[in-house]
């Protein structure tokens, strides 16, 4: 069995990685990091700019072995490959229980003008969502309903922050992001480039069946999504070309965000499927 190499968490190499938890140095030097082999495997096979956004990774023996596969991804795609002590992992890692495996990710974050000129059919924007874990949820659901892009907005949470990137259970590598953004550049220009933007609440004055039923959902659209606790402020709301809410046919009080958003994509993207959609039935 190999031996370890990194046997202390008091190495540069550990220290280097560990302070990427924090924000502050993730900004800095422009990585990230991604934990487990969901995460692992897909940075592995991604390149952003012509780069590869894997550019080192740490692994136990024990992993190394279970997940051989995904350490030859790692060494092809040109990442330094650590095989280290179980300590060191614990000590690099975000997550209660590691499982083996933590890469340091370049910044793979898209300027917002290349979203626009790419003419999304459908894009989830984040206007003060707060809570990481929620934000990574909704790009997993995004990315899931086949959305174009996803956008954070200025006031929303740091897109590299670890619970968000676990959230997300690899669908940061998959679609387009784009952050910082104002919300009234975003929606403003999305408007511009033909798409129709509709903020989420559940005091909206639409009915997403009824939406739907009116045939009116088929076009290239946008959703607002915003913060868990008071969803989005009377400014942010006006800025949409409509607000929609979510109907609750049950006793349940409400929708957390998550899930509110993953109805809303949903149900855009069957309507942009169905017949006379902005995409065929057959576009994957």
């Amino acid at each position: 069995m190999p031996t370890p190499e990194l046997l202390s968490t008091r190495s540069a190499r550990v220290a280097a990685a560990r302070r990427l938890a924090k924000r502050n140095f993730r900004g800095k030097d422009r990585l990230f990091l991604a934990e487990g082999p969901q995460a692992v495997r897909e940075a592995a096979g991604h390149r952003a700019g012509g780069s590869p956004t894997l550019v080192e990774l740490f692994a136990t023996v024990e992993a190394a072995e279970r997940y051989a596969d995904i350490i030859g991804a790692a060494r092809d795609a040109g990442a330094r490959v650590h095989l280290a002590a179980e300590e060191v992992i614990a000590d690099i890692s975000t997550t209660v229980t590691p499982q083996g495996l933590v890469g340091v990710c370049r910044f793979l974050d898209t300027p917002f003008e290349e979203i626009l000129a790419a003419r999304p059919k459908l894009v989830a924007v984040l206007a003060h969502v707060r809570d990481p874990g929620n934000a990574g949820t909704v790009l997993r659901c995004a990315d899931a309903a086949g959305a174009e892009a996803v956008v954070l907005t200025d006031a929303s949470v740091d897109l590299y922050n670890p619970k968000a990137v676990r959230a997300s259970v690899g669908s940061h590598f998959h679609l387009p992001v784009a952050v910082g953004v104002p919300v009234e550049r975003a929606v403003e220009e999305l408007k511009e480039a033909g798409v129709r933007v509709l903020a989420a609440d559940g005091a909206g004055d639409r009915d997403l069946d009824e939406e739907l039923d009116k045939g009116t959902m088929g076009g290239p659209t946008a959703w607002v999504f915003g913060n868990e606790a008071w969803g989005l402020p009377e400014e942010t709301r006006a800025l949409a070309d409509a607000v929609v809410r979510v109907p609750i046919h049950g006793k349940a009080e409400s929708l957390n965000l998550a899930t509110a958003a993953a109805v809303c994509l949903y149900a855009s993207a069957r309507a942009q499927r169905a017949s006379g959609g902005c995409r065929s039935v057959t576009e994957s």
